[in-house]
């Protein structure tokens, strides 16, 4: 397993936080925890591994080890790829807390069948659910909504709805600008909103090796796009940190967002970082 050089400050700092509303913490790629004022605490897609080198090479830390987590609800999943289901990161936290894991049909498929977490962990089957687009599930606090997200390499991605005590947090995994998304931004009063960004790279093919112009997240355009439609008052980019070849720069964004509406603000923030809804 990976070993982490941040010691255990981080999840001892999530779970000492009292918030007043709803407290997130920036996991790097596109990992987030989030804990209600009741104390109620989630994951979204945590992922401590180091990619395929060299085709997926991490450039960020590994911010803490599962195994330190001693306090969480629920883990939830977006879509079914390695660095939003991965069982080293994720199934040591189910089982050393007893939170349940949410997530849509192909991701419980890699958790039970690609690389069956019950063999390595001591986790129940009442632990596992399937969640899809249209479902509302009450997590301790947070009520919390599964929605459309349109992400065209995933083969069944959704994006979640967090409300609690009037405020509200979008995060939508990898998704790009979606038909969906109107609808949504006039559902809800989305405070904050997490949205994949990073360039457009050359990148290894898998068989091949051979470098593959590839588009993996939102351009500058495509996430202002999606802010815009979602009505975000604040847009948080996640993921521009990850990958050799995908990184970019988020502060260009204040430039493509000026002339909107939405999003009326942006949180850029860098792994390990907090911010408050």
């Amino acid at each position: 397993m990976t070993r982490s050089d941040w010691s255990d400050w981080l999840p001892r700092a999530v779970e000492s936080a009292d918030p007043d509303g709803i407290a997130i913490w920036y996991l790097g790629c596109n990992g987030f925890v989030l804990k209600a004022s009741d104390g109620t605490t989630v994951f979204v897609d945590p992922y401590v591994g180091l990619g395929d080198p060299p085709r997926t090479v991490r450039m960020i830390p590994v911010p803490f080890e599962p195994t330190d987590v001693e306090e969480a609800d629920a883990v939830l999943a977006t879509h079914e790829h390695t660095d939003h289901v991965h069982g080293p990161s994720q199934a040591p936290i189910l089982e050393g807390t007893g939170a349940d894991f949410y997530a849509p049909d192909d991701s419980l498929a890699v958790a039970f069948d690609d690389e069956d977490w019950q063999a390595d962990y001591d986790i129940a089957d009442e632990q596992f659910h399937e969640v899809t687009e249209g479902d509302t599930v009450e997590i301790g606090g947070f009520t919390v909504h599964v929605e459309p997200a349109y992400d065209p390499d995933a083969t069944h991605p959704v994006s979640y709805v967090f409300e609690h005590e009037g405020r509200t947090v979008f995060h939508g995994g990898d998704t790009k600008p979606s038909d969906e998304f109107a609808g949504l931004g006039e559902s809800y009063d989305i405070d904050l909103g997490i949205l994949a960004f990073g360039t457009v790279g050359n990148i290894p093919d898998k068989e091949t090796g051979e470098p593959v112009r590839t588009r993996w997240y939102n351009d500058e355009n495509q996430i202002i796009e999606a802010a815009s439609d979602l009505q975000l008052d604040r847009l948080l980019p996640s993921h521009w940190d990850m990958w050799k070849g995908m990184t970019s720069d988020p502060k260009v964004l204040h430039h493509h967002a000026k002339s909107f509406a939405s999003p009326a603000n942006l949180d850029i923030v860098e792994i390990g970082d907090r911010v408050d809804v």
